[in-house]
């Protein structure tokens, strides 16, 4: 039997850092535990960022996830405003030439904003809460944005800019926005919002080149100007640090099906970073979502302190946008047919109201619901069991008589 761990160094204070020390604590864990985090902020919560602290609802401290006192109530040492520069077995190197060895590490920096080549400094990211703040206050001087990229960020950028009133230009290079993650037929639903709330949406969009921080210069030579531009291009694994390291970083730090880093004994690896083994696809995958880092906090724990792991979750994403909730459960990417649950939406009605169901060789792979939270629970059920199509139109049609009565 492997001697008991006492101390626990998790590098990486976002979510998956704090619910992994969280997780730790309460299956019983009774040593060390330091939390490394880059930034000198609190532990803070991202998806407010590009909701509710862009749009102004919430000040910063709302999504703040531990506090110092939050963290000293788990009996957790934390060193904030110290990034990580290299991993040594299980010691972590800081930038300050501090070392902090472990018994164990786990691994949670999560990823940085896309660049595209060329960007200029002046262009808008939003992956922390200093962009968050900096785009917040630029938006409240400006009249018009332009957004380049039509994904989850720039969506919910979009949004926030038209609640102030501002012009908005979006230009992306798919044929549908949300392409990942929807798929080109449901996507079209994710354009029919940025439309309707008055977005001038520009698919197919091929970007030359920036020709300044609020010009973006065409493939077909026209140029596209506003008073802000913001790059939602998608994020990078932030892995340079663990260059050396012996760790696969290939496409993001290679792990088995409960995180731990392959061929790696003592170090773990988790959220955005992190390319866990997926037994559904068969092949590792990075999964960029709030649930998923949850989710693989709760597992790693497990795997730390010797406890029985959870059962494997359907993914889970979900983006507010244009006063709409969009949620996805499942694997969209696996679906070889999509066929409507509820609404009308693919056939030109409402967009609110839509579920749509993802099937791979006639099993229910996932499913995505516009405005339409009540049913995803349901669904959510089917796609863990991979449900075929008769047991899912069952269960639609029961949802549907019981919103009559």
């Amino acid at each position: 039997m492997p001697a008991p761990r006492e101390h626990v160094v998790v590098v990486g204070a976002g979510l998956g850092g704090v619910r992994t020390a969280e997780n730790l604590r309460s299956r019983g864990y009774l040593g060390r535990i330091t939390l490394v985090g880059a930034e000198p902020h609190p532990p803070y919560d991202r998806p407010p960022l590009s909701k509710q602290i862009l749009t102004g609802a919430w000040e910063p401290d709302r999504a703040v996830l531990r506090d110092k006192p939050g963290l000293d109530e788990i009996g957790v040492s934390a060193r904030l405003g110290a990034a990580a520069v290299a991993l040594h077995g299980t010691t972590v190197e800081l930038e300050d030439g501090a070392r902090i060895t472990g018994d164990a590490v786990v691994l949670a920096t999560g990823v940085a904003a896309r660049r595209l080549p060329g960007q200029p400094d002046g262009v808008a990211t939003l992956r922390g809460l200093d962009d968050a703040l900096a785009l917040r206050d630029a938006l409240a001087e400006a009249r018009s944005l332009l957004v380049v990229g039509a994904g989850f960020i720039g969506a919910e950028a979009a949004h926030a800019a038209r609640l102030r009133g501002l012009e908005v230009i979006v230009l992306e290079a798919g044929r549908v926005p949300c392409e990942r993650a929807l798929g080109p037929l449901v996507g079209e639903l994710a354009a029919r919002l940025f439309r309707e709330a008055g977005a001038d949406l520009r698919c197919g969009a091929g970007i030359a080149r920036f020709t300044d921080a609020r010009t973006v210069e065409l493939a077909d030579g026209t140029t596209v100007s506003a008073d802000v531009a913001l790059a939602g291009v998608g994020a990078a694994p932030a892995l340079t640090w663990l260059d050396g390291s012996g760790l696969d970083t290939a496409g993001g730090v290679a792990c088995d099906a409960g995180g731990r880093a392959s061929g790696a004994d003592d170090v773990w690896a988790l959220g955005d970073m992190a390319a866990w083994w997926d037994p559904v696809r068969r092949r590792r995958h990075r999964a960029e979502h709030w649930t998923s880092a949850v989710d693989q906090a709760a597992a790693v724990a497990c795997a730390i302190t010797g406890a029985e792991p959870p059962p494997p979750a359907v993914p889970y994403v979900w983006s507010d946008q244009f006063g709409l909730k969009i949620q996805v459960a499942g694997r969209t990417d696996l679906a070889d047919e999509v066929v409507p649950l509820h609404g009308d939406g693919l056939d030109g009605g409402p967009v609110r109201g839509t579920v749509v169901g993802y099937f791979a060789g006639g099993e229910l792979v996932a499913v995505a619901a516009f405005g339409a939270a009540r049913y995803l629970p349901r669904y959510r059920s089917l796609v863990a069991a991979g449900a075929g199509p008769a047991a899912v139109s069952a269960v639609a049609g029961e949802l549907r008589s019981a919103a009559t009565r």
